[in-house]
């Protein structure tokens, strides 16, 4: 089990594109925290001292604080730094998780974090991931609060299955009752919350939504 009170997990990854800014003000003193290999420089950046350091250290070859815990990873591995990571939080009886440092760079490293999202979705844990543009997060069968979010754009597709059944329960731009998004259609792009209390229901398959940090101004 963690030190720390189970309350929120994150985890820390190695984006070049990472805001040291962002990762700051998004970590409080009750947060555990994992460097996800490179995500440790993101972290000395921030001043930030993590709990956990999980990697190889393919992509980290600085010092590791005094009291850090370490899982060393073998360099030949199936799985990425920030996928052992979320199975070290699930482990570890998290049931929040957020993902930092997690987008931006490698097209695929993006994209794998997608699949660690979805895995932890899976696992019954409630995991975003974050930067100051957008947040990310994976969503099964089940319906789902977005609030104080008016002006904000989404954008919702399935992931991982052919199509996806979803409903938009409040006001938005483009409203949605029993809508089918194909895996080979763009319908899901750019829609908006008009007002702060919006749920999207899931009613078939397994949807990914993209909600900007940002309020549509136009």
């Amino acid at each position: 089990m963690a030190e720390k009170e189970l309350k929120k997990c994150v985890i820390v990854c190695a984006s070049p594109c990472a805001d040291s800014n962002f990762i700051k003000q998004n970590i409080t003193i009750d947060d555990y925290v994992i460097a996800a290999d490179g995500g440790m420089a993101v972290l000395n950046k921030a001043e930030i001292i993590p709990d956990l350091f999980v990697g190889d250290f393919d992509s980290y070859r600085g010092s590791i604080p005094d009291g850090v815990e370490i899982i060393k990873l073998k360099t030949h591995k199936d799985d990425t730094d920030s996928m052992h990571c979320a199975e070290v939080a699930v482990e570890r009886g998290f049931n929040e998780v957020c993902l930092l440092g997690a987008a931006g760079g490698s097209l695929s490293h993006t994209f794998s974090n997608y699949c660690v999202l979805s895995f932890l979705e899976e696992k019954g844990v409630e995991a975003v991931m974050s930067d100051k543009d957008v947040v990310v997060r994976v969503l099964s069968e089940g319906v789902y609060s977005f609030d104080n979010l008016y002006g904000h754009e989404f954008s919702v597709f399935p992931f991982g299955c052919k199509e996806v059944l979803v409903s938009y329960i409040g006001e938005v731009e483009y409203p949605a009752d029993n809508l089918i998004l194909a895996h080979n259609s763009s319908l899901g792009k750019s829609n908006l919350f008009k007002c702060d209390y919006v749920k999207v229901a899931v009613k078939q398959g397994k949807a990914i939504i993209f909600v900007s940090n940002k309020e549509n101004n136009q």
